[in-house]
Parts: C-alpha cells; sequence; structure tokens
C-alpha cells in the first residue's frame, strides 16, 4: 500500500499528521479522535519491504493522553543520554539540516 495513500478505520478521524522522512524510513505522527472526541496519537514507522513487491512493512505504537508526559519525559531522558553520555563528540546538528529540506 502506498504511504500516502493510507486507509483508516472508520470510527477514528485524522486530526493532524507530521511526516518525518529518514532515509530509508518515514516516520508518520498522527493524532486521531474517536467518536467520543477523546484523542491519542499513534506513531507509525514505515519503510519498504526486503522484497521487490512494492510493499511497505509498518510498526505502529498507540500513545494514549494519559500517558503522554511519561512517554515525551522518557524520549528526552533516553536521547539526552545518547547524545550527553555515549556520543557526547558526535554532532546531530548535522541531520537537523537533512530534516529541514525534507519539510520543504
Amino acid at each position: 500500500m502506498n504511504e500516502d495513500n493510507r486507509n483508516f478505520s472508520n470510527n477514528q478521524e485524522d486530526v493532524f499528521t507530521k511526516r518525518v522522512r529518514a532515509g530509508k524510513r518515514t516516520y508518520f505522527f498522527d493524532v486521531k479522535a474517536t467518536r467520543n472526541q477523546d484523542f491519542y496519537i499513534t506513531i507509525t514507522e514505515s519503510k519498504r519491504s526486503r522484497f521487490d513487491d512494492g510493499s511497505f512493512v509498518k510498526t505502529k505504537i498507540h500513545l494514549y493522553k494519559e500517558d503522554f508526559h511519561k512517554f515525551a519525559d522518557a524520549l528526552n531522558e533516553t536521547i539526552g543520554h545518547v547524545k550527553s553520555d555515549l556520543l557526547p563528540e558526535y554532532n546531530f546538528d548535522e541531520y537537523q539540516r537533512d530534516s529541514d529540506e525534507d519539510d520543504s
């Protein structure tokens, strides 16, 4: 299935989508609304299948509002640990330019 033609269940409404291209992968951050106007986020990693059939392998995480802060705190702490403790000499800004160009 083509990434631009993703199908979603009829019982959820897409509210917001942010696409991040990252080399051979694409990440989608989607805000969804339930029928009761409750909101949650899905994070999807999409990458081409190992087979040359044009298909994509997708991995999805559902993140519910009660877990937003815990998830963001853990993600920020983990990234901070890698940047400051494991790879302090690495220039992470090098990839920021690539990200900015992908969004345009």
